[in-house]
């Protein structure tokens, strides 16, 4: 299939968020409205402040390698430390009925170079109705469950391995451009989409690094009520450097509630992407013309077995094992990564108001290569983290 030119793309984008914009309203326009004197009674901008910090400490259990799985043949990594994972601050304005503006900063990452970090989330939504809704800025656009979600709320110690490189790949993670998101009923099946187009080299960037552009869709289906069963479709197209790049995904979720206190939550998820990143930190001369003999593919099992307590110093313990395979460039020099992960938690307040977590991450590779990250490693954690 022949690609469109980036002119041609840009227009047809902006048509159908005209299109839409004008569907929506028109919608919108056959609901009762509100009468005038009761949105008078609103006082704007109404502001939420939230908040996340979360710590960790971690001991490395094999030899030579640090805490950041990085293998050293002179003994020198560090094997425990001590970090600030997250310091996140959070400000939502609702500046009228409509619009809202959402800021997210995580102060923790000063620690590192703070030009490109720090800030995360930084946008503007506009909502038509539920069917339609238009946010610009800095967001995460979906291409997945694990984008769909805080990371205080996640099941395991982080996001997935193929999250954190498909977010180097600009599919996911924190990106600058635009979005259209919206829910719908088709017959008895709930159905969400998403449609994003982003500059694709992620957060706090001064300019687009290229003329390209890369598009993604989401869409999810609402398959079971009874067991929450959702399967969702992620595809994206794009351009790099005048190179054609695309990513494609497929996940599944569930959450089987066994009767009030027992539960069982899954995540299955599979993707697969042109690593175009890889591709062009190759020498020209010696890479090939088609950047997709570089392929990246990943894929990960999560489930979760939570038990509500309720008492009032523990609302809940949760148990969780996650197994993830990733290869990078599996087409050219294949090194897969094997990467299991088990978990306890105790949830002290609700919601993961207040948590501590207990577990292990196993790394294994086909190959080690000495002095780099792709060497066998286990590392130990504990994190404690608290919702404000």
């Amino acid at each position: 299939m022949a690609f469109f030119s980036i002119k041609k793309k840009s227009l047809i984008v902006c048509m159908l968020a005209c299109g839409l914009s004008a569907y929506a309203q028109n919608q919108d326009s056959l609901k009762t409205k509100t009468p005038p004197q009761e949105e008078d009674n609103v006082k704007y901008p109404q502001l939420q402040i939230k908040g996340l910090f979360q710590a960790r400490y971690l001991v490395g259990m094999s030899k030579d390698v640090d805490v950041n799985g990085l293998h050293h043949t002179d003994g020198s990594g560090t094997d425990n430390n001590f970090m600030i994972k997250y310091m996140r601050v959070q400000v939502r304005a609702q500046i009228s009925k409509r619009t809202e503006v959402v800021v997210l900063a995580n102060l923790a990452d000063f620690k590192n170079d703070p030009k490109s970090r720090v800030l995360e989330n930084a946008y503007l939504k506009y909502t038509f109705n539920p069917k339609l809704a238009i946010t610009v800025g800095q967001f995460r656009p979906w291409f997945g469950i694990e984008e769909t979600y805080p990371i205080d709320i996640i099941k395991s110690l982080d996001w997935s391995n193929q999250y954190t490189e498909f977010g180097k790949l600009g599919w996911t993670s924190f990106q600058i451009g635009m979005s259209a998101t919206g829910q719908l009923q088709l017959g008895e099946i709930p159905f969400q989409y998403a449609v994003s187009l982003v500059n694709g080299n992620g957060k706090n960037q001064i300019n687009d690094n290229d003329n390209g552009k890369q598009y993604s869709t989401r869409l999810v289906f609402g398959l079971s009520k009874k067991y929450n069963f959702n399967v969702g479709l992620n595809g994206g197209i794009g351009e790099v450097f005048s190179k054609k790049v695309y990513a494609l995904g497929v996940d599944l979720s569930s959450l089987i509630q066994f009767n009030p206190k027992w539960s069982l939550d899954m995540q299955l998820e599979a993707k697969q992407a042109t690593n175009h990143v890889l591709y062009n930190s190759i020498a020209p001369e010696l890479r090939p013309d088609n950047p997709d003999q570089y392929l990246i593919r990943g894929a990960y099992f999560l489930p979760n077995l939570r038990y509500e307590i309720n008492h009032k110093n523990l609302s809940a313990f949760e148990l969780s094992c996650r197994y993830e395979y990733l290869d990078t460039n599996f087409r050219m020099t294949s090194n897969p990564r094997q990467t299991i992960t088990p978990m306890f938690g105790l949830e002290f307040l609700k919601n993961y108001g207040a948590r501590i977590q207990l577990g292990v991450q196993f790394d294994r590779y086909k190959y080690q290569i000495e002095n780099t990250s792709q060497y066998n490693n286990n590392l130990f954690i504990v994190q404690v983290q608290s919702r404000f």
